[in-house]
C-alpha cells in the first residue's frame, strides 16, 4: 500500500503539471491561473454546502436513534472531495466535484463500502463501542 501511495504522490503531480503546461499553451497563462483560482472557490463553496446538508441529515438520523452508516460514507466523499478540490490542478478538481456531487459520489460510496466491509471481515479493522 505505501508504493501505491509513493507512486501515486509522483505521478499525479507529474500529470497534473503537465497539463497545466498544456492547458496554458491552449488558452494563456493568466486564464489558466484564473481557472485554477475560480475551480478552488467553486469547490470550496460546494464543500462546505453539501456537508452542512450531509451534517444535518446525519443529525437528524442520530435523533431517531439510527447509525447514520451512508452519511458517514458521503462525510467522507465530501471531505476527500474538498481535499482535491483546493489542490491545484484540473485532474483532481476532476475528480474532486465527482465526489461532491451527491449523482457520482454513489460510485465512490458503493466502493468505498465494499472495501470497508473486505477489511473488516478479514479482521484488519475493528470497532469497539463502549455505552
Amino acid at each position: 500500500m505505501f508504493r501505491i501511495i509513493v507512486i501515486l504522490m509522483v505521478v499525479i503531480p507529474a500529470l497534473e503539471i503537465w497539463f497545466m503546461l498544456e492547458l496554458g499553451q491552449l488558452i494563456g497563462g493568466w486564464q489558466t491561473f484564473l481557472l485554477i483560482l475560480l475551480t478552488g472557490f467553486i469547490g470550496a463553496f460546494l464543500a462546505k454546502s453539501e456537508s452542512r446538508r450531509v451534517l444535518a441529515y446525519a443529525r437528524n438520523e442520530l435523533s431517531r436513534g439510527h447509525i447514520p452508516t451512508e452519511t458517514i460514507l458521503d462525510g467522507i466523499s465530501i471531505f476527500a472531495g474538498g481535499l482535491l478540490l483546493l489542490t491545484p490542478g484540473f485532474l483532481t478538481d476532476t475528480i474532486g466535484f465527482l465526489l461532491l456531487f451527491p449523482v457520482t459520489r454513489v460510485i465512490f460510496k458503493a466502493w468505498l463500502a465494499k472495501w470497508l466491509r473486505r477489511r473488516i471481515d478479514r479482521g484488519q479493522i475493528s470497532f469497539f463501542f463502549r455505552r
